[in-house]
Parts: C-alpha cells; sequence; structure tokens
C-alpha cells in the first residue's frame, strides 16, 4: 500500500494511530481471553483452548490495526482561509468541512496512552446539534493539536476589567467534596450490582450470597440492612473519590489572549476544553444537596453554541469549576463575567409565602400517595404492608417537609447590572446569572391553582446554556415588572393588551 504524503497543505493523522488500535484491542483481547478459555476447555481441553484464544487474538488484534492503517492512509485534513476540511473513506469518500466562522470549540483530549505518545484527540464543532457539526481528528501530535486550537479559536478580546492568565487552579483540599456528591451512593450501589452480575457470570452468585447469609446469620435482620448498607456507602465513597481524582487532577482554569476560557483537567485522561467568551452568556452557580451542606458550590457556563453531542454531554464541557468553596465559587464566576461583584452573590427578592404552602404540598402528595397504596394493600392482603405504610409516614413526611422548606427559602430572583438572576431547587440548587442581552423571548405559565394563590411562574427563553431559566410561582405583579424591567421592549406590548382587554 502505498505511504505516499499528501498534496500540499493537507495534512495526515499520526501514523502510531496503528500501534493505539492494536494496544486497545490487545487489552480488550487480554480481558475476554479468561473466561473464553474457561469456557473452551469443556470441549477442548486447556493446551488447544489456549491455542485457539491466541490465534484469535493474533486474528482479532491483525484486522483491527489493519483496518486503521487503512483509515489513517484515507484520512486528511486541512485549514483554509475560509474552511477546515476533512476527507476520509476507502471506497465511497466521505468529504466534510466546517466554515471557520462557525467554530465555537477546539477540544483536546487524551488518554493515557495517547499522552504516553504525546499524542491527542482533537473536537472541532460549531456547537449545534448532529454529527455533521463536529469534525474528529484522532490523533495527532499534541503539538499540532495546540496550533489547530490556537489557529481556530484566535478572536479579539472583548473589553471590560478582567484578569488574564490563571483565573482557578485545583486545590487539593476540594476533594472532600467527593464523597457528599450524589455520585457516592450511585457508586455503591453500582458496586453491589456488579459484584453479583461477575459472580452470576461465573456461577457463584448463590455461593456469594450464602458466604453473606453465614457472616450475619445471628444478626437482627435490620442490622443486618444497616450493615450492607454502610458497606455500599463506603464502595461508593471510595469510587467517588477516585473519579473525582480522575476528573479534576491537574485542573487549571485560565483566560487566553484573545478572550478564550480555557479548562485543563484529567489524571490519566487528560481534557482541554476552550470557551469564547463572545458566546458566554452567563454562569449557573449549581448547589447538590450534599455538596450546599457543606458550603460549596460547582460553576458551569452558560453559553451559546455549546458542543451537544453524546460525547461532549459525558465530558462535563459546560464546568468552569468543581464544587469548591462558595465563597471561591462567587469568585471565580466574577472573573469569568468581568464584573467587580458576582450577580449569583446578589440580594434576591424573595417568594410570596403562598409558594410556601405550594411546594409543602407537593411533598406530602408525592410521599402519602404511595402511603396510601400500602394502606390499602395491607387492609386487602396483609397486616405487613401497614407496618410498612406507618415506617415510611414517620420517616419519609418530616423530610418531605423539610425539602419543602428549604426549596421555598431557595426561591429568589433578580436584577444585578448586566444579568438576571434567578434561584431555585433544593436537591440541586441552582442559581443562574443570565445576561439581559441574551433573553430572546419570555413564557408565562399561570395555572389554575397559581391564579387563586395569586402566583406565575415567568421563564426568560435563550440561545444559551438550557434555554430556559425560570423564576418559579412570583407574585404576579411581581413577576411581570421583574421581567419587563429584565429586557425593556419585549413584554410591554403584551402588558399594554392585557390592560386593554381587562374589565
Amino acid at each position: 500500500m502505498s505511504t505516499a504524503a499528501p498534496p500540499a497543505d493537507w495534512r495526515r493523522l499520526d501514523p502510531r494511530t496503528v500501534l493505539v488500535t492494536a494496544l486497545v484491542v490487545a487489552g480488550v483481547v487480554a480481558g475476554a481471553a479468561i473466561p473464553v478459555t474457561l469456557g473452551l476447555t469443556r470441549w477442548f481441553g486447556l493446551p488447544a483452548a489456549v491455542l485457539q484464544v491466541l490465534a484469535g487474538a493474533v486474528l482479532v488484534i491483525g484486522a483491527a490495526a489493519g483496518a486503521d492503517r487503512v483509515r489513517w492512509h484515507r484520512t486528511r485534513y486541512r485549514v483554509g482561509e475560509e474552511r477546515v476540511e476533512l476527507h476520509t473513506g476507502l471506497l465511497l469518500v466521505k468529504r466534510r468541512s466546517l466554515a471557520r466562522t462557525r467554530i465555537r470549540t477546539v477540544d483536546l483530549t487524551a488518554n493515557l496512552m495517547l499522552r504516553l505518545l504525546g499524542l491527542v484527540t482533537v473536537r472541532i464543532g460549531t456547537g449545534e446539534q448532529g454529527h455533521d457539526s463536529t469534525l474528529e481528528l484522532d490523533p495527532v501530535t499534541r503539538t499540532e493539536g495546540e496550533r489547530l486550537r490556537r489557529l481556530l479559536l484566535e478572536h479579539t478580546a472583548p473589553p471590560g476589567i478582567h484578569r488574564e492568565g490563571e483565573l482557578a487552579v485545583l486545590d487539593p483540599r476540594w476533594i472532600r467534596y467527593a464523597p457528599v456528591s450524589f455520585v457516592a451512593p450511585m457508586l455503591g450501589g453500582a458496586a453491589v450490582g456488579a459484584v453479583l452480575q461477575v459472580s452470576d457470570w461465573v456461577g457463584a452468585q448463590g455461593e456469594v450470597i450464602e458466604w453473606v447469609g453465614d457472616r450475619f446469620r445471628e444478626t437482627p435482620l435490620l442490622w443486618v440492612i444497616i450493615a450492607l448498607v454502610l458497606a455500599a456507602l463506603v464502595a461508593g465513597v471510595v469510587g467517588a473519590l477516585g473519579l473525582w481524582i480522575e476528573m479534576w487532577w491537574n485542573y487549571r482554569l485560565e483566560r487566553e489572549p484573545g478572550g478564550t476560557l480555557r479548562v485543563r483537567r484529567g489524571l490519566f485522561t487528560s481534557r482541554s476544553i476552550s470557551v469564547e467568551e463572545a458566546r458566554l452568556r452567563g454562569v449557573d452557580l449549581v448547589e447538590p444537596l450534599g455538596v450546599r451542606l457543606v458550603g460549596a458550590a460547582r460553576l458551569d457556563a452558560i453559553t451559546t453554541g455549546l458542543a451537544k453531542d453524546h460525547e461532549a454531554k459525558n465530558a462535563d464541557h459546560n464546568t468552569l469549576l468543581p464544587a469548591a468553596p462558595r465563597t471561591r465559587a462567587d469568585a471565580v464566576a466574577a472573573d469569568v463575567l468581568r464584573e467587580t461583584a458576582t450577580p449569583t452573590g446578589a440580594a434576591l427578592t424573595p417568594h410570596p409565602r403562598a409558594a410556601r404552602g405550594r411546594r409543602v404540598r407537593w411533598s406530602l402528595a408525592a410521599v402519602l400517595g404511595p402511603v396510601l397504596v400500602l394502606t390499602v394493600l395491607g387492609a386487602l392482603l396483609t397486616p405487613v404492608l401497614l407496618w410498612i405504610a406507618l415506617g415510611c409516614t414517620v420517616v419519609l413526611v418530616p423530610v418531605a417537609v423539610a425539602l419543602a422548606l428549604d426549596a421555598y427559602r431557595g426561591l429568589g430572583h433578580a436584577l444585578s447590572g448586566r444579568y438576571l438572576v434567578t434561584r431555585s431547587g433544593t436537591v440541586r440548587r441552582s442559581t443562574a446569572a443570565l445576561e439581559r442581552a441574551g433573553v430572546i423571548g419570555w413564557t408565562v405559565r399561570q395555572s389554575v391553582f397559581q391564579r387563586r394563590a395569586g402566583l406565575l411562574s415567568i421563564t426568560a427563553t435563550t440561545a444559551a446554556g438550557g434555554g430556559a431559566y425560570t423564576a418559579y410561582d412570583t407574585d404576579a405583579s411581581e413577576g411581570l415588572t421583574f421581567a419587563a424591567e429584565a429586557v425593556p421592549g419585549l413584554l410591554e406590548p403584551f402588558l399594554e393588551r392585557v390592560e386593554h382587554t381587562g374589565p
């Protein structure tokens, strides 16, 4: 096969991609080799099974490396004055290109193997939906990746009070917030499921359950449940700490000349994510319940044209700062927005007490509904369900009321300079500071029950971030005034129409 260089100004991927593919496939094959070998020994004996597995491994690795060699040979790219082009394919050549004026993201990612070889995967995107909005160069040298990132994100810095260079850097003490996140119990449950699944694969699930039963044979059931839950939580905490270290080690947030915010992070898999300040429309201070109880918060960017494909969603592309002390998050928000004082720390207008009653009723309904079902079934089937219903009532009703009151205390909205601010939530509290110039419309919702209570929910729609930011259950007149003052001229025609058609 010819290895002639591509035409002038066209470039190829790094040829070591073939080695990377071979090593990755070899790792996968090695992981599958043991169970496959054990399975084949039932029919062919151990020596024959080992030879067959080795032959199959060589065949699979060779086929994968050969296919990637063809991909490398038939892939080329170039950066022109107006477009970035990528050609690939053997029989059916795919020619894709992106206009440079539409490019919004140039992200660099490298797993441990790529880092050892000095390579990166470059993702160039417009931030729009669909596969055609992203070009992926996998892999190129780190030097080439940095060149492409600088070349494609060259812009003039916007005016305003700002500080270039380092805005935030990892403080190892932030790791203490990992165990109080929702990741810990999720990983604990996943660990229990993994043990049961693996034991089932090897036909030993019964033995595992029996072994656990033998350890707690003389222990009351309640203490058995508590012990197993604690064991799962310990496993979840260990997993959360490991995941945090992998994701956020070497973290650094900096502003580069030209008006680009850059987040770099990762222990084994390094990630470099760039956000143009021209696309920044605000920030979202996120406080999950556990993190908020220890006085911390996470900072996300509200931007237009943010990548929305599957890989981007799994990479936390919009996170500018991991869970950190709330004061530090506010300070970083001010630096990111080029403000002397962060709008996320502005004093908010509280919502009427009627909003508190609505949240208490919703929470009680969510708890008492299942309790009522258990009560009916207990009366018809077995008294055990009645005891379960009673236990749920005693435990869950106070929790539901506490969460409802906390959700009410979290409600608020305000105008702070160039930004409108909304806050809501309890399990996941969000304080969003959205640039008023980024609001493209308002949605006003008022149910029958809200109308009776004199409340309404008003939503600012935008092309950035989640697309909608809502002030829930505001006083009806206060909410409309808030929207009218936030973006003068956008809501007034509708307010005037309501006044003219009123009684």
